[in-house]
């Protein structure tokens, strides 16, 4: 399992993404971008790596067909 140092709450995520909580809070329950939940309090936790390969797939330019 991953050390819960790995990991980083809403504010923080959102703010890695520049994009606002409510914002995050919708694209993880879309599975746009995985998310964790705290077992001891249910609060949604983020995955530094995860935000980063989010980012890097969001910044590649799309193909045309």
């Amino acid at each position: 399992m991953a050390k819960l140092n790995e990991y980083v709450m809403v504010a923080e995520a959102s703010r890695i993404l520049g994009v606002s909580q409510n914002t995050l809070r919708s694209w993880a329950e879309a599975g746009k971008i995985p998310m964790h939940r705290n077992p001891a309090n249910g609060y949604r936790l983020f995955r530094q790596k995860d935000l980063e390969k989010f980012l890097a797939k969001v910044a590649k330019p799309e193909k045309k067909k």
